[in-house]
């Protein structure tokens, strides 16, 4: 028997609780769909050990470069990242694989007290590190105080249960990966508050000659990849692309695809929105666009388009 078909499937991951647990999922589908054993590598991003605000130290990238550099170096076959910390730009040495079955997409409110979002009282203080959620949430309710924060899930959730915040925003993805969705108040739908492209998905990174390198993995994870999922992203991070802006701007985007009832799966609809805004929440646009799953990334770019035409660039100029 050939080496290589019995060599350990080596999976990179952040050493964060929520990173361990998505990564090992994907190790054990990997494992499963080739019978091989699968092992993480753990690394130490610059996200994880920087303490301030990431919009303060630029945000893009600061979550997946010590997983990339395991790759490239050698020292594993793939990585595992969130979708939506991972830079829209292509890297020169590495491609994203699989992106498996998504998760919930939506933001989760965590009242104090079981309370949700209209339940808090004028000046509450609510915490996330995220750009994007503070200005939606301030445009919602501007009487709030939103406060930015760092830190892993429990640490969050903490804040809360301590009395130092009255709710934290987080990605019902992440705690449902964690089973602490018992900690949700309320799921935040989209009409409300517009998820970040790619929030809830997996994206697994390979080497751009895996195919030839280590056809049984690559085949594996072809099958581990979600029509849906990767239309659907596609589209979102689209967006993101075209509008040049990072992970930690102010942009929301979301498509839903709907299935063709034929068995051509390229002939699926894809409705996509996508918002940008003032961090202040005082101002922001809003479209949505619909089209074929196989022009999703044009229909991203398009729907840039029209947001820029509306004037999200100088939204996006105020965050930088």
């Amino acid at each position: 028997m050939d080496a290589l078909t019995t060599a350990p499937i080596r999976v990179a991951t952040r050493r964060s609780q929520l990173a361990v647990t998505q990564a090992q999922t994907v190790a054990d589908a990997l494992s499963a769909l080739t019978s091989r054993p699968a092992e993480l590598v753990l690394v130490t991003t610059e996200g994880d050990t920087s303490p301030g605000s990431l919009v303060g130290f630029g945000g893009v990238g600061v979550f997946v470069g010590a997983v990339r550099e395991a790759i490239v170096d050698g020292r594993a076959d793939v990585g595992v990242h969130s979708l939506k910390d991972l830079p829209t730009a292509p890297h020169p040495d590495l491609v994203v694989v699989a992106t498996p079955v998504r998760e919930d997409p939506r933001d989760a409110f965590c009242g104090i007290d079981g309370a949700t979002l209209a339940d808090l009282p004028v000046a509450a203080t609510v915490g996330t590190g995220s750009p994007r959620r503070a200005s939606q949430l301030r445009a919602l309710r501007p009487d709030l105080n939103v406060i930015d924060i760092r830190g892993n899930v429990d640490t969050r959730l903490h804040r809360v249960s301590s009395g130092d915040l009255d709710a934290v925003i987080l990605a019902a993805a992440g705690l449902a990966r964690l089973d602490r969705t018992s900690a949700v108040t309320e799921f935040l739908e989209p009409d409300q508050m517009l998820p970040a492209p790619g929030q809830g998905s997996l994206g697994v990174e390979a080497a751009g000659d895996l195919a030839e390198r280590d056809p049984d993995l690559h085949k594996a994870l072809c099958t581990l990849d979600d029509f849906s999922t990767h239309v659907a992203v596609d589209a979102e991070r689209a967006v993101l692309n075209a509008l040049e802006a990072g992970c930690t701007a102010p942009v929301g985007a979301l498509a839903t695809v709907t299935p063709a009832p034929s068995e051509v799966k390229a002939e699926s609809e894809v409705h996509l929105q996508a918002m940008t805004a003032a961090v202040d929440g005082s101002q922001m646009i809003r479209m949505s666009i619909t089209g074929n799953a196989s022009q999703a990334a044009e229909l991203g770019r398009e729907l840039a388009a029209l947001l820029l035409a509306a004037g999200a660039a100088d939204l996006l100029g105020e965050h930088e």
